[in-house]
């Protein structure tokens, strides 16, 4: 598996914390030395692991949360 490196610029919040006290958090992380982006995965306590996730663009969280609103639960 290639090597990589990731910087946390800001956590936004938890949407979630398992039984093992993993949390899918929303951050917002610069992978690679690149541009920061909005990021929502699952992280292990301390930030020692990550699981697999999402990443989006500032256009595309603001396409998510145009079609979210648009979602009656």
């Amino acid at each position: 598996m290639a090597e990589f490196t990731y910087e946390i610029k800001e956590k936004y919040g938890v949407l979630s914390e398992s039984a093992k006290g993993w949390t899918r958090e929303v951050r917002l992380v610069s992978w690679n030395g690149g541009k920061a982006k909005i990021d929502i995965r699952d992280w292990a306590p301390n930030d020692e692991k990550m699981g697999k996730g999402i990443t989006l663009t500032e256009e595309e969280v603001a396409i998510l949360r145009d079609i979210l609103g648009e979602i009656n639960v």
